[in-house]
């Protein structure tokens, strides 16, 4: 094949996939955009502010360590959403059930349907994993936004490399001649019988 006709197709190869690459690093910039900014929208409409610092509420080993940073804040991303959730929400609803999930609370309660009290631990308890749970999928999805941003910036970085070498084979283009081959026929050994005959 003719080394020019190669490098030809080698660039228009590599323009191709810098502009398929292109087109993915925007989609999942997109997707991030979207991710975050929808996540933090219904945070923020939420109004869920992290206690404020000094407070009892984060004296506690269990919620403390985890919550100071954000002490008086409100709640308004993926990362704050999963120490409320995992560090503030179980801590309490650990104490208030005494370990015991909202599956089992709630099967106690309908073996004692006169019991008032534990169908109202029942009902917190309710309230407070299905926050919990939202404020986990809340996470989830800004997980997936962040996954988005790196897949964004891998296929910007890709198309940049592939852009390069398409340019780098159009300068080779250029300076190529335009009988040259991508692989040079062998030439064939010269026969001595046909040429010189036998001694």
């Amino acid at each position: 094949m003719n080394r020019r006709t190669f490098d030809a197709l080698m660039a228009g190869a590599g323009l191709v996939v810098a502009t398929v690459l292109i087109v993915a690093g925007a989609l999942a910039l997109w997707g991030h955009r979207f991710a975050t900014d929808s996540v933090r929208d219904q945070l923020v409409a939420q109004k869920i502010y992290f206690p404020a610092k000094g407070s009892p509420e984060l004296a506690s080993q269990d919620v403390g360590p985890y919550l100071n940073r954000y002490a008086g804040r409100q709640l308004t991303t993926g990362p704050q959403a999963k120490a409320y959730a995992d560090h503030f929400i179980a801590v309490h609803l650990k104490e208030m059930s005494g370990g015991q999930t909202y599956a089992q609370l709630s099967a106690k309660a309908q073996a004692q349907p006169n019991n008032a009290a534990l169908a109202a631990q029942v009902n917190t308890v309710f309230k407070g994993t299905t926050l919990r749970g939202m404020l986990l999928n809340a996470y989830a999805f800004w997980e997936i936004g962040r996954i988005a941003l790196i897949a964004a910036y891998t296929a910007f970085a890709g198309a940049a490399i592939m852009l390069i070498l398409s340019a780098l084979g159009m300068r080779h283009l250029r300076r190529t001649a335009p009988t040259t081959e991508v692989l040079p026929k062998l030439t064939q050994p010269e026969e001595t019988a046909a040429d010189g005959g036998a001694a």
